[in-house]
């Protein structure tokens, strides 16, 4: 698989959109959080980049928008929201709008509550699934990947409740603090869980897979943490986008590998644009 900084240091000006996915950022994680500002620094520097995907679990866990936006409501210090984590990000996300590149955000299984309102801080898009992506003369349908894990039947069912609106207003009217020891108690079942689950259940169904296809060229997801250029049918091929993992860690530098998106092509002709999946690396 070729390396993105090799694509992006030999064609620059062809590199038009990325594709994200599985970054699960945390506070407590801070090596991902430099390797997610690592990839923004290059696309940046990348002159003809019209548009960035999260295609969902962006972060790690998500409590609701408030649990940034009450810096500011509450008026807290400069120097309270400079030290807070999420800011950079948003700076450089803001200067990526600026400079003229879309930033459009996918729920995923774990930052479902993420809104509007958060996104609106950097000029993004949050939106809904399946999204059609144009490819050339190809439509790509891209998706965070859980609503294809249809043999997991209790996650299906988890699923259906946690994105009903209902069930959203309910956790959002909580406090921080109650919604907290809600998303502990919810991952800590999950774990149990998923330790007693054979593999090929979190996995995507065939079926699903076929059907989600149908009326799309390609299908782009993430969520499996599986890596991979799978044909889904006969003449459609199935990519999957890779988790955001920490390497090297006893090291003095860690280093974090991820498998990415990205179209690229010249913009006076679609019938030279492509898709590829892209080896990212990034000390932090």
């Amino acid at each position: 698989m070729q390396s993105f900084n090799h694509l992006i240091t030999t064609r620059p000006h062809q590199v038009r959109q990325v594709l994200i996915s599985d970054l699960h950022l945390s506070f407590d994680e801070p090596a991902l959080v430099q390797a997610f500002l690592a990839l923004l620094d290059d696309c940046l520097a990348l002159p003809a980049l019209k548009r960035l995907f999260i295609l969902g679990d962006w972060f790690e866990v998500w409590l609701g928008d408030d649990m940034y936006l009450s810096l500011l409501k509450e008026k807290k210090s400069e120097d309270e929201q400079k030290a807070h984590w999420l800011t950079t990000l948003i700076v450089k996300l803001k200067q990526l709008r600026i400079n003229g590149c879309e930033i459009l955000v996918m729920h995923g299984n774990r930052d479902f509550l993420l809104g509007q309102p958060f996104c609106n801080l950097f000029g993004g898009e949050l939106i809904n699934e399946p999204y059609t992506l144009p490819v050339g003369q190809q439509n790509y349908r891209l998706e965070h990947g859980d609503a294809l894990c249809t043999d997991d039947k209790k996650y299906q069912f988890f699923r259906k409740i946690m994105r009903n609106r209902l069930t959203q207003w309910y956790l959002l009217n909580k406090s921080l603090e109650k919604r907290l020891a809600i998303a502990d108690n919810m991952r800590k079942k999950s774990q149990q869980n998923n330790a007693n689950k054979a593999a090929h259940i979190m996995d995507v169904n065939d079926k699903a897979v076929r059907q989600a296809i149908t009326n799309s060229d390609a299908l782009l997801h993430g969520h499996t943490h599986r890596p991979d250029i799978h044909q889904a049918t006969a003449d459609k091929k199935r990519y999957v986008l890779g988790d955001w993992r920490l390497l090297d860690t006893d090291t003095r530098q860690p280093k974090v590998s991820a498998v990415i998106g990205a179209v690229t092509g010249d913009e006076h002709s679609n019938d030279k644009t492509e898709f590829g999946l892209f080896e990212f690396k990034a000390l932090t």
